[in-house]
């Protein structure tokens, strides 16, 4: 995983991809041949939902009123919950949760610092983005994986999540302050490449020829989830 934010070195390049072809609904698109081994996925995948916890934690304390609070304390918890689970899980596996996240962690860390340099808003909104395309995709993706594990992963992955509050959260600023719109555009396009690095990380490593071919149906719709998602809020994707 990398960060959100690109003032960073150079890093991967990021799948090259048309954001506004027809989108391809990911639960049509067979991931059974990059699908990784589950202990693996499970470790990426309770990683990412405790820094959604751990993004959300720090919107609560820095929220301006306690009607955000309050929205998004009720958010942090349904991460941290899902974290929780999967965890059980691994734990269900005969692994050392903390052993199969550590790989996971350095990345995720440096997600979390660069959090210092956004402003409240753009912590909703990264957030908001990352979480919506990510969780998604890894519930897709899990519909790869052994049939008893599957069902119970996609069953804790497709819970609800921050997005309805969030969504409201940022809704309600856009409207009330003129030029927010136009700063979270451009800062909600920075998210997008980084996202993709995420999810593309979480695929079995294969041979890199024909790859681009087979996943781009993936990403060509996690495209267009993220600019529904960014229309939804009245900005520029």
């Amino acid at each position: 995983m990398v960060s959100w934010i690109s003032r960073r070195g150079a890093r991967p390049e990021a799948p090259r991809l048309r954001p506004r072809v027809a989108p391809t609904e990911l639960t049509k698109v067979d991931f059974t041949e990059l699908v990784p081994e589950p202990v693996p996925f499970l470790g990426q995948a309770a990683y990412i939902q405790l820094e959604f916890f751990e993004g959300l934690a720090l919107a609560v304390r820095t929220a301006p009123d306690l009607g955000a609070k309050e929205g998004l304390s009720a958010a942090a918890g349904i991460a941290l919950g899902k974290h929780h689970d999967l965890i059980a899980e691994l734990r269900r596996s005969g692994v050392e949760p903390v052993d199969v996240m550590a790989p996971f962690a350095p990345a995720t860390d440096r997600l979390r610092r660069a959090w210092t340099d956004a402003d409240w808003y753009e912590l909703l909104l990264g957030i908001h983005i990352t979480s919506g395309m990510l969780d998604g995709y890894f519930s897709s993706l899990a519909g790869g994986l052994p049939a008893d594990v599957s069902r119970r992963v996609r069953g804790i992955l497709d819970r609800g999540g921050a997005g309805t509050v969030l969504e409201t959260q940022l809704a309600s600023a856009i409207a009330a302050q003129p030029g927010l719109a136009d700063r979270l555009a451009l800062w909600g396009r920075s998210l997008v490449g980084d996202t993709l690095l995420i999810a593309r990380s979480a695929l079995r490593a294969s041979d890199a020829r024909g790859l681009d071919e087979r996943v781009e149906p993936i990403f060509t719709e996690l495209i267009a989830d993220h600019t529904r998602r960014m229309d939804a809020l009245g900005l520029t994707a």
